[in-house]
């Protein structure tokens, strides 16, 4: 699997990006990703989020994480489709300010905060949602199981 990363904040440390890399990795082979899938992720702060969260999601305020899957077909748009075009899973976009308040908030490391948000987007690229009590046990109980075998303890 391909990760494109973006650091707009360039304050991301390197092994920081190597450990949201090496989780996306062990959690694409864990659900059976395409070895050709290719996913974005940026990193920003809260002032870029909030503007992608308000146009986009019609809710002015910071948020940690938000997906955007390019595999979910909204009507009338057509399905682009071709041997050889690698699947393009979409783009997950990351506060890196939310990331650091919610660690000290959890009272766990910003790594640990920073794989969750990472994984979270990751499994809505996938299809994964918690719009229902049904749907979000299902997500949440995916997370912690691959957050676990990966290592990564609350």
């Amino acid at each position: 699997m391909m990760i494109d990363f973006q650091d707009e904040t360039g304050i991301v440390a390197d092994e920081h990006i190597e450990l949201v890399e090496k989780l996306l990795t062990f959690a694409g082979k864990a659900e059976k990703v395409a070895h050709d899938a290719e996913v974005s992720i940026s990193f920003v702060n809260n002032e870029q989020i909030q503007v992608i969260n308000r146009d986009y999601r019609d809710k002015d305020k910071p948020t940690d994480v938000i997906s955007f899957a390019m595999q979910e077909m909204e009507d009338e748009e057509l399905e682009i489709v071709g041997e050889g075009l690698p699947v393009v899973l979409g783009d997950i976009i990351i506060s890196i300010d939310k990331a650091k308040e919610q660690a000290e908030e959890y009272n766990h490391s910003f790594e640990r905060e920073l794989a969750f948000l990472a994984l979270h987007g990751f499994l809505h690229l996938l299809g994964y949602d918690h719009m229902n009590v049904e749907d979000e046990k299902k997500m949440f109980r995916r997370q912690d199981e691959i957050l676990g075998e990966f290592g990564i303890e609350r």
